[in-house]
């Protein structure tokens, strides 16, 4: 799997109002003295409102908050990609997200960029994208599986013990194979990666946890992840 850190936050964040420790913890995880924070929000189709609530949150914090966007005059996207400390992606429309970002041949940079120390990270959609594969909402009052951009193995599930409908139709895709096993994640909760390999989770609320979701000989198992480290920042 792709070479680098990856933070896939399941809800919350400044998107949500809520759980401002899991912003800061972001930060945090970059070893430069001020990182530059390169949000990309084109799940939301760059939504002006979006772009609002990053800069409102992030300019209150020790970075260099700036944005790419992908519907307006764009960038060098090489120059820009390269020259952030973090990537956050937001969320949205995964699918349409994904369409985007491969006609402007975006995901060879955000990997080369992770393989070169920044650290890709994001919410909901922006979660879901650098699996293997996502359990997505792109279609109205519609679930349903969708190929992602396969920097980490498995499938990907945010919101998952908040929105009706999520776990069951998760789980029954993964028992019925429409989707490889993979994890789950509660809104304020994120997983850490290093390496393609799950070496943290992060708390941001009381009780926001990450499942592994898994076939079983009779049908499907999806369980807390134990025996890794997790920061509780709700303490």
């Amino acid at each position: 799997m792709t070479k680098g850190q990856i933070i896939a936050i399941g809800g919350g964040g400044f998107s949500e109002g809520s759980e401002p420790g899991l912003d800061s913890y972001v930060l945090e995880q970059s070893e430069a003295n001020i990182p530059k924070v390169g949000f990309i929000g084109t799940a939301s189709g760059d939504a002006e409102r979006y772009l609002l609530k990053f800069y409102s949150r992030f300019s209150q914090l020790n970075c260099t908050p700036s944005h790419l966007p992908l519907f307006r005059r764009t960038p060098n996207l090489t120059d820009w990609i390269m020259a952030q400390d973090i990537i956050f992606v937001g969320g949205g429309n995964t699918f349409s997200m994904l369409a985007v970002w491969q006609a402007w041949e975006l995901a060879p940079l955000l990997k080369e960029a992770a393989a070169q120390g920044t650290i890709l990270s994001g919410i909901s959609a922006g979660a879901n994208c650098w699996f293997e594969s996502c359990l997505t909402d792109a279609k109205a009052d519609e679930f349903g599986p969708l190929q992602c951009l396969n920097f980490l193995s498995g499938s990907c599930c945010p919101h998952y013990s908040s929105e009706i409908g999520r776990q069951k139709t998760f789980e029954h895709l993964i028992e019925t194979e429409a989707l490889p096993p993979g994890i789950a994640i509660d809104d304020g909760a994120a997983a850490y990666f290093m390496d393609g390999q799950l070496i943290r989770i992060i708390s941001g609320t009381d009780g926001a946890a990450v499942y592994s979701v898994s076939p079983t000989p009779t049908g499907v198992t999806s369980n807390r992840i134990k025996g890794i480290e997790v920061v509780n920042l709700a303490i």
